[in-house]
């Protein structure tokens, strides 16, 4: 895999692999509106090897988990960061690794047990998606793999593993959970007398945990804690680490009112804001970490819900350009895009520039960087950015040809009802999960 590819290689690996799991085993996800814009998500604003033995580490019911699964697996969990991860966390995170893979194993045994069959040819479309994500064919992807310490295999067998999952889950959990008309009638009501009240869009990490563990695991909940303010994805953790039902979608628990969470999640969620990651929060059952992405008021129309139509013009400078010799470009170029006359000057500015441009439409504002959105929620049609960027990426503008605004959204029957039943799934998952490991025949070696 190329070089330059490798950021959107470990995203894509790491953060969505589950998503798109996910969509072999349910439906599509959504879809990144932006991504044909190449945005940077923080914008500048102008103005180890393999073992040479491979051994047992663990036989969970007689299938064997080795030291070369476990390191290959850590190496898929390291690409989730930006640097290497550091010395004195990775026996700690290799012991958590070996337990996700023991949870995999019994997950795919589980599933073979109730006579479900993951098909080579399931786990072919899901790894030729992955790489197609980041425009390799999946011989490109492993070649790069190999490169990282990690391979195709182990990808292989965690594609397996979350569509065992998924798959069982269906048929042995969502088909007896079910959701009464009035329990949802319920809450539509408790939603639109809290019309204007705050929601947010959550992330957890769950560690299950006893009265006899429970300090082990908080202390587990604070390295992995670190490793996130270190830069780490929430989403990459919460795929390894999080005990969740919601672990195959990065920790993802949709939007969500404090009151809809456990009494100690929903107390520490009002005090946060988005971007945030809250300390370890004691629950039932275990340790959880949340993190906020975003917030909005209920049943209230937001500017930054609007889908847009835009252009991007964007000028490049020579290798080796100093930010002083830019600054007079940049200057000009700034000038010349505030008298732009709207998308159908953007050629003509390109050109003068030597620029580039890209028209991007049906863009959603909540899926611009934050910077973006806070920019162009008060913009009008017609209108430019600020440029933003960097003198190695480019310099660019963003002027909106469109805007259609979006009205509240009304709370839908069907939505609010999959909601209910996604929680108490979720619920039943871990109850699942912990019967598993219970029963299981597990030798450490």
């Amino acid at each position: 895999m190329a070089r330059v590819l490798v950021t959107a290689a470990t995203l894509a690996l790491v953060a969505g692999t589950s998503a798109i799991a996910q969509q072999a085993a349910q439906s599509a996800p959504g879809v990144d509106t932006t991504r044909s814009l190449r945005l940077p998500q923080n914008p500048q604003m102008f103005g180890t090897s393999m073992p040479s033995v491979v051994k047992a580490t663990a036989l969970v019911n007689g299938d064997i988990i080795t030291q070369t699964d476990v390191d290959q697996r850590l190496a898929l969990l390291a690409m989730t960061q930006d640097g290497p991860i550091p010395a004195d966390e990775i026996d700690r995170l290799r012991q958590q690794v070996l337990r996700n893979l023991i949870d995999e194993t019994l997950q795919i045994q589980a599933a073979k047990a109730e006579k479900i069959e993951i098909k080579t040819s399931d786990i072919d479309r899901t790894i030729a998606r992955v790489a197609g994500n980041v425009k390799q064919t999946p011989e490109q992807l492993a070649a790069y793999l190999e490169t990282r310490g990690a391979s195709i295999k182990s990808l292989r067998r965690q594609v397996e593993g979350e569509l065992a999952w998924a798959r069982l889950q269906r048929a042995k959990i969502e088909s007896g959970v079910s959701v009464g008309d009035e329990e949802v009638k319920a809450v539509i009501d408790r939603l639109n007398a809290s019309k204007g009240s705050e929601e947010y869009r959550v992330g957890e990490i769950f560690l299950s945990a006893t009265p006899a563990n429970q300090d082990a695991a908080l202390t587990n909940a604070n390295r992995i804690l670190e490793q996130l303010r270190g830069g780490a994805s929430f989403a990459g953790y919460a795929r390894q680490f999080s005990e969740a039902s919601t672990a195959a979608v990065g920790g993802d628990l949709g939007w969500v009112r404090p009151e809809q969470l456990p009494g100690p999640l929903a107390a520490v969620l009002r005090q946060m804001r988005p971007g945030s990651v809250s300390n370890p929060i004691a629950v039932p059952g275990g340790v959880s970490i949340i993190a906020v992405q975003d917030s909005r008021k209920i049943l209230t129309a937001d500017p930054r819900d609007a889908v847009l139509s835009l252009k991007q013009v964007t000028i490049s400078f020579p290798a080796g350009t100093t930010r002083q010799q830019a600054e007079p470009i940049v200057a000009r170029f700034t000038q010349a895009t505030r008298s732009v006359g709207g998308c159908g000057g953007a050629e003509k500015v390109a050109a003068d520039f030597k620029g580039e441009v890209v028209q991007s439409d049906q863009v959603k504002m909540r899926d611009l960087p934050p910077a973006l959105q806070q920019m162009m929620a008060p913009m009008q049609v017609g209108q430019t950015t600020q440029p933003f960027g960097s003198i190695e990426e480019g310099v660019r503008v963003l002027v909106i040809c469109g805007r259609d605004e979006a009205g509240p959204a009304e709370p839908s029957f069907d939505a609010i009802s999959n909601q209910m039943v996604e929680e108490r799934i979720n619920l039943r998952a871990r109850r699942y999960l912990r019967d598993l490991r219970r029963d299981a025949v597990i030798e450490f070696r």
